[in-house]
């Protein structure tokens, strides 16, 4: 059985590193069910808190999926027109793939901000700007964190195997 864990375990840590480029993998809920079954194995070493702050990581990547938009946004001079746009942005990106989830925040707060707030396009184009950094962030962050999980998945993988 610990074979079989440490197996399925190794194969969700790759699909979890796929998935902080591919948007319909949800990477980090991969990498993290990957963790959760290397911890299963009977030579795991994983403790419960490693697992717990794994755990808190994971959501909480997911949540600064969806608000690192409107934020950047902000930090770069939006107003609400703008961070409205660069989040709805974000969720019809979703739709386009790895483009619509790259350009779609930054799309969502140029329009916002030159229709709905009525700046100078160079200023729209900052605010979106920001809020597509938003996008390299978050794949920053979630990526770091499959590296990590996916680190003891392989270390515990060899351990079963050995």
């Amino acid at each position: 059985m610990d074979l079989t864990l440490a197996i399925v375990a190794l194969i969700m840590g790759i699909v979890g590193l796929l998935g902080v480029i591919l948007p319909v993998l949800p990477g980090t809920i991969f990498s993290y069910a990957g963790l959760l079954c290397v911890y299963f194995t009977t030579v795991s070493s994983i403790t419960i808190t490693q697992l717990a702050v794994c755990g808190i990581l994971s959501v909480a990547a997911i949540v600064l999926d969806y608000v690192l938009p409107g934020y950047f946004s902000k930090l770069f001079g939006g107003t609400k027109a703008g961070i409205t746009g660069a989040t709805v942005g974000t969720f019809v990106g979703i739709l386009f793939g790895i483009p619509g989830i790259i350009f779609g925040p930054f799309i969502g707060a140029v329009i916002g901000e030159m229709y709905g707030s009525k700046v100078a396009f160079d200023q729209a184009i900052k605010v979106g700007f920001g809020s597509m950094l938003s996008f390299f962030v978050g794949s920053g962050i979630k990526l770091l964190l499959g590296l990590y999980m996916l680190y003891y998945i392989a270390k515990e993988f060899i351990m079963v195997v050995i």
